[in-house]
């Protein structure tokens, strides 16, 4: 990981919030109103596809960005997308680990080619989130998620990713096969008595931190809350206890 990004190994599991929303001046606010709390902001596709690069850069006033557009394309593509984010480089930026180790390598090298010490780090996605094991095989893939995670991490890994993206269920055996180096940034975070809603593989902020968690990224838990900030604060309270 490049010197710039050392930072995103936080001393403890730091708060990734989630900004989905295609209102501007709504992710504005909310982004205003965490950052005392975390230590990032998510920028995903509901709100960059609403408002554009523009938005990355407004938000990236208040907190560093976490994009999360996830690309999966052939090579060349990918790398052009991420040499047009990396104009205004965020912090990290994910991509889908199944899109093969050349795809990974090309990300990584026009990452550091345009933004040189200033690059994001760069994330693969591994299972996401809602998808169960029977989900799961109906797309070709046996094994159930946790054995496609780690064959996904191996590869993603090797190829020059920075660090991974988990659900909570994988995090200790991503920890056990690969040690403290990679970032690991889980989804699927759910405070005790939260709505899961379209998650499938949840755990709670407390139990995926103790698990080796790098970053949580919580969206609905802090911003369908009539005060987000407080929220945001609870929950980090309750991480630093």
């Amino acid at each position: 990981m490049s010197t710039a990004n050392a930072w995103a190994k936080p001393g403890r599991c730091g708060i990734i919030a989630a900004l989905d929303t295609p209102d501007v001046a709504r992710a504005l606010a909310w982004a205003g109103a965490v950052a005392p709390h975390v230590g990032l902001v998510k920028v995903g596709l509901e709100l960059f596809c609403a408002a554009g690069p523009a938005v990355v850069r407004q938000i990236a006033a208040q907190r560093p960005v976490f994009l999360d557009l996830k690309f999966h394309d052939i090579p060349n593509t990918v790398a052009g997308a991420v040499r047009s984010v990396c104009a205004e480089p965020p912090a990290m930026l994910t991509l889908h680990g199944g899109g093969g180790g050349p795809m990974i390598e090309a990300a990584r090298r026009a990452a550091e080619d345009t933004a040189g010490p200033r690059r994001p780090a760069i994330l693969a996605v591994t299972v996401l989130t809602s998808f169960t094991a029977s989900q799961l095989a109906e797309t070709g893939v046996s094994g159930g998620p946790a054995q496609q995670v780690l064959r996904l991490a191996r590869l993603a890994l090797s190829a020059g990713a920075d660090g991974l993206v988990c659900s909570p269920h994988e995090v200790s055996r991503l920890r056990d096969a690969f040690g403290d180096a990679p970032l690991l940034v889980v989804p699927g975070v759910r405070p005790a008595g939260s709505d899961a809603g379209d998650q499938a593989r949840v755990a709670t902020p407390q139990e995926t931190a103790a698990a080796g968690a790098d970053w949580l990224v919580i969206g609905r838990p802090i911003t369908a809350s009539a005060a987000p900030g407080a929220a945001a604060a609870a929950i980090a309270a309750s991480l630093a206890a």
